[in-house]
């Protein structure tokens, strides 16, 4: 399991597995619990480079980030 410590937004961590190039058992730590637990299970199965690019860029309100943007980069720092 790695773990990434997240920046300018509401959650505090993101927990994943990557086996084979497979985004699995992704947890957010904080933040709006309910859409996280949607983002975990939308990107459940998918390829590292798909999530990326899914969700690289994403803002949240008036931040430069977003949970899932810090996923994106949790996984680029992972590849």
């Amino acid at each position: 399991m790695k773990n990434y410590k997240t920046t300018g937004v509401c959650s505090r961590q993101i927990d994943f597995k990557v086996e084979e190039g497979i985004v699995k058992n992704v947890k957010f730590h904080g933040g709006c619990e309910g859409n996280l637990q949607g983002v975990s299970q939308l990107v459940e199965g998918l390829s590292v480079n798909q999530v990326i690019s899914k969700l690289d860029g994403i803002t949240c309100g008036y931040k430069t980030t977003s949970c899932p943007d810090q996923l994106a980069k949790a996984l680029k720092e992972y590849i």
